[in-house]
């Protein structure tokens, strides 16, 4: 049975993927120190034989005596929210915990997955963005801490394949929206849900033209499943390539839930990328993955979610 640590396993991306390993036989050690993660997200997970959970901080050195398979570092915040209230821990996670989670995977000689983000090209001048494009990024920027902390955690694992062969695998993870999301995330798809499950208006910044595509969670874990097993050395972006503009998001979520909500616009946020939207030909060609759940039926079961959690 094949092992594999997941860092910030109890966050919504962590736990999907530990469930996911679990089902196709890994034994699963999840790691977490709850800063954005939560019980709740792995609770359903205590009673399996072949799952373990370790309450530690990664950017501390981290200690496991069993043998490793896989190493994946999941662990960091990831909204605009969190990372601009907690900035020095965003940098450490991408930098400190990157550095040991690195030297784990060397130490256990096991295979390493950085879960980065299309946050590392920044508010790109290309669209859609492809892999070998090296982004536009403002580095002193409010964004800045997690932009630079992912592209810094790029080259640090890139180095440690090149000079020390680690078998590393990038993830660059655009938008993902499902079951598990926090309600208080800050990003787009919990605040229109929430905006529009209680009837307030829903909060578009700038006049709603500016881009995102949205990958469902299942979707997204089967793209880190197959990265994950595959002989790529390379960034890789797993993201779904259909682009909406805000304004069309907030219309189809008035139009899911049966809101009365209007849309109230504010002021763009400094930074904020024009467009995002994964080129995933890399994807395609070498893990013969792409995404195949519709937007509406994803957000559904996304709705679902929030209207019945606490």
């Amino acid at each position: 049975m094949k092992s594999v640590l997941i860092t910030g396993g109890a966050g919504f991306i962590g736990s999907h993927l530990s469930d996911f390993l679990l089902k196709n036989g890994f034994k699963v050690i999840c790691m977490d120190n709850f800063i954005t993660g939560n019980k709740k997200n792995i609770g359903h997970l205590s009673g399996n034989k072949n799952f373990s959970f370790i309450s530690h901080d990664v950017t501390e050195h981290i200690e496991i005596k069993d043998n490793l398979d896989f190493v994946l570092h999941f662990a960091s915040p990831a909204s605009p929210d969190d990372y601009q209230k907690i900035p020095i821990q965003t940098l450490k996670v991408g930098s400190l915990g990157t550095h040991n989670t690195l030297g784990l995977a060397l130490a256990k000689k096991a295979k390493y997955m950085l879960a980065s983000t299309s946050e590392v090209y920044g508010d790109p001048l290309v669209n859609p963005q492809p892999e070998t494009y090296w982004g536009n990024v403002n580095p002193i920027g409010p964004r800045g801490c997690y932009d630079e902390a992912k592209r810094f955690s790029e080259a640090l694992t890139m180095a440690y394949h090149r000079i020390h062969k680690v078998d590393i695998k990038i993830a660059r993870i655009f938008n993902t929206y499902g079951p598990r999301m926090r309600k208080n995330d800050g990003r787009v798809v919990p605040n229109f849900l929430n905006q529009a499950i209680s009837n307030k208006p829903i909060t578009v910044y700038g006049d709603g033209s500016q881009t995102r595509s949205f990958c469902y969670v299942s979707d997204l874990v089967e793209g880190l499943y197959s990265l994950m097993l595959s002989s790529i050395n390379e960034p890789v972006n797993l993201g779904n390539p259909e682009e909406h503009t805000i304004l069309e998001f907030a219309e189809i979520i008035k139009k899911l839930t049966g809101t009365k909500s209007k849309i109230d616009f504010k002021p763009l946020p400094t930074d904020d990328p024009h467009v995002r939207c994964p080129e995933i030909s890399r994807a395609k060609k070498e893990l013969g993955w792409q995404p195949k759940v519709i937007l509406t039926d994803g957000l559904k079961e996304t709705i679902d979610f929030f209207r019945n959690s606490a």
